[in-house]
C-alpha cells in the first residue's frame, strides 16, 4: 500500500505495551483521563456487573469493550466488584455479546476506560477446568508477534495485542480489534526481539481480521498453517499471547469443546447486530491482549485466530475464528480487493470527536472535540460545533456521518456544514486525510 496515506502521530513508538489507556486531550486542555493500574493476569480489564456475569474486552489492552447480556446467563452464577470508572472518550468497539444460551463474552474494540483501581472477583459455575497459563517456550514463539499501537494520535492511549507472521517479507495476520483505532502501529517479533513499524494492508471489521505489513522485514519465519475444517471436539490445543500486554508470551493449553459456534455482537454504532461464525470454542485461559494470537493443534499447527472469551465463570471459554476463514480473507485483502465488508489501507479522515449528548438544540451531529492539525480543525471547526452536512446531505446521527465520509477515500475534497457554539453557520470545503485503523 501507499505509505503515505499512514496516519502520521507525533510520538516515538512505545517500548513496552503499557497496560493504561487514556481518552485524547481536547483541544481547550480538559482533563481528558487518567492511567489506570495494570490489572493481575486473570483480572478483567473493565468489569461490568450485570445480571449473573461481566463481559470484558480481550482486545488490544486500553479498549475494553462496555457490553451487557442480552439474556440472562444460563447454569453459571458469578459476583464481580467493580474495576475502574469509564473514560470519557467512547472507541469504535462492539458492545454486547451472547450466545444462544445466554453466556456473555468479551468485546470487539469499546470504550476507553478511565481511572480506578481494579476491584477483585470471585464467582461460581460450571464447565471445564482450564489449566494455568505458562511462559511460552522457544519453540511456541516461533512465527508469533507482539502488537502495540498508539491510539487517536495519543501517545497516552495505547493498545496492545498479537499476531502471526505469514511471509518471510512481514506480513502480519491478526483481529481487526487489535488495530482498530491505531495512528502508530509497533511490532516486535518475539523469536528475535527485533521490532518493526507497520502499515495495515487491509481489514475486515466485520470478521474481525487484519492483514499488516512490516517495514523493511526480511528473513522471518512464519507460522505453519493448518486446515480448521479437520478440527474435532476434544482435541487438546493451546492458545499463544500476549496476555495483559505485558510483552511477555503466555502459552494457555486446553481442549476443543465444540466447532462452528456463532456469536450474536451489536454494535455500539449499529442499529442492527453483526455476528461471528464458524468460531472453534475452546477451554484455553485467554484473556486481554491474547486477541489475535494463535490457537494452535497439538502439532504446534495454526488452526485458528484468539479473538473472544467469556468471563464472570471459572471456567474459561475462548473462542477462535476459524483459520480456514481467515486466510480466505487475508487473500482477499493481499490481492487489493475491496468488498462491502474489507477495506484495503486507511480509511478516509475529517478528525473530529463525536459527543454522546447535543449541547445544541441545532439539528445535526455534535462535536465533542477537534484533532489538531486535522481537516476539522483546518476548516474552523471547533468543540461545540454541530455538524450539519456533508456534501449538502442533511446528517443527523453519527452513523450518518460515519457513513457519509466513509463513503470518500484519502485525498477526496468534502464540504462540510456546521454550526459553531454560537449558533453561526459555516461551510467549508476540506481534503480528507488517513484516519486511524478502521
Amino acid at each position: 500500500m501507499n505509505q503515505d496515506n499512514e496516519p502520521q502521530p507525533t510520538d516515538d513508538a512505545p517500548t513496552a505495551a503499557p497496560a493504561f489507556s487514556a481518552a485524547p486531550t481536547p483541544e481547550d486542555g480538559s482533563d481528558a483521563g487518567i492511567p489506570i493500574a495494570r490489572k493481575s493476569r486473570r483480572g478483567p480489564v473493565l468489569a461490568i456487573v450485570v445480571a449473573t456475569a461481566s463481559v470484558v474486552c480481550i482486545g488490544g489492552l486500553g479498549t475494553a469493550a462496555i457490553a451487557v447480556l442480552t439474556e440472562p446467563a444460563a447454569s453459571t452464577t458469578s459476583s464481580q466488584s467493580t474495576s475502574g470508572g469509564v473514560g470519557t472518550q467512547r472507541g469504535s468497539g462492539y458492545g454486547s455479546f451472547s450466545d444462544p444460551n445466554g453466556n456473555g463474552f468479551s468485546g470487539r474494540g469499546g470504550a476507553a476506560f478511565g481511572g480506578g483501581i481494579s476491584g477483585g472477583s470471585s464467582s461460581s459455575g460450571t464447565g471445564a477446568s482450564v489449566s494455568a497459563a505458562t511462559a511460552s517456550t522457544a519453540a511456541e514463539k516461533v512465527g508469533v508477534v507482539t502488537i502495540d499501537t498508539v491510539l487517536n494520535y495519543d501517545s497516552q492511549e495505547r493498545a496492545a495485542g498479537t499476531g502471526m507472521i505469514m511471509s518471510s517479507n512481514g506480513l502480519i495476520l491478526t483481529n481487526n480489534h487489535v488495530v482498530q483505532q491505531a495512528t502508530r502501529i509497533t511490532v516486535t517479533v518475539e523469536s528475535t526481539g527485533k521490532s518493526y513499524r507497520a502499515t495495515v494492508v487491509g481489514t475486515d471489521a466485520t470478521d474481525d481480521v487484519a492483514v499488516l505489513k512490516l517495514s523493511g522485514a526480511s528473513g522471518l519465519t512464519p507460522v505453519t498453517f493448518d486446515a480448521s475444517s479437520s478440527v474435532k471436539a476434544g482435541a487438546a490445543v493451546y492458545s499463544v499471547g500476549n496476555a495483559e500486554g505485558t510483552g511477555d508470551l503466555v502459552t494457555a493449553k486446553g481442549t476443543v469443546e465444540a466447532v462452528n459456534q456463532s456469536l450474536t455482537v451489536q454494535s455500539d454504532f449499529s442499529e442492527t447486530g453483526e455476528s461471528l461464525s464458524g468460531l472453534i470454542e475452546v477451554s484455553s485461559d485467554v484473556v486481554s491482549g491474547d486477541s489475535g494470537g494463535p490457537l494452535r493443534d497439538s502439532s504446534g499447527d495454526v488452526i485458528g485466530i484468539i479473538t473472544a472469551a467469556s468471563s464472570g465463570s471459572s471456567a474459561v471459554t475462548g473462542y477462535a475464528i476459524n483459520i480456514d476463514k481467515a486466510l480466505r480473507i487475508a487473500d482477499q485483502i493481499e490481492s487489493g480487493t475491496a468488498s462491502s465488508t474489507v477495506r484495503i489501507g486507511y480509511p478516509a479522515f475529517l478528525g473530529v470527536e463525536i459527543a454522546t449528548t447535543a449541547t445544541s438544540t441545532v439539528a445535526g451531529v455534535p462535536v465533542s472535540s477537534v484533532f489538531a492539525g486535522m481537516p476539522a480543525a483546518r476548516a474552523g471547526i471547533t468543540a461545540g460545533s454541530t455538524i450539519t452536512a456533508v456534501d449538502g446531505t442533511a446528517v443527523s446521527t453519527q452513523s450518518a456521518l460515519s457513513s457519509a465520509i466513509a463513503a470518500h477515500h484519502v485525498g477526496d475534497r468534502v464540504t462540510i456544514a456546521w454550526t459553531d457554539a454560537k449558533g453561526a453557520a459555516h461551510t467549508a470545503t476540506v481534503t480528507l486525510v488517513a484516519g486511524p485503523a478502521a
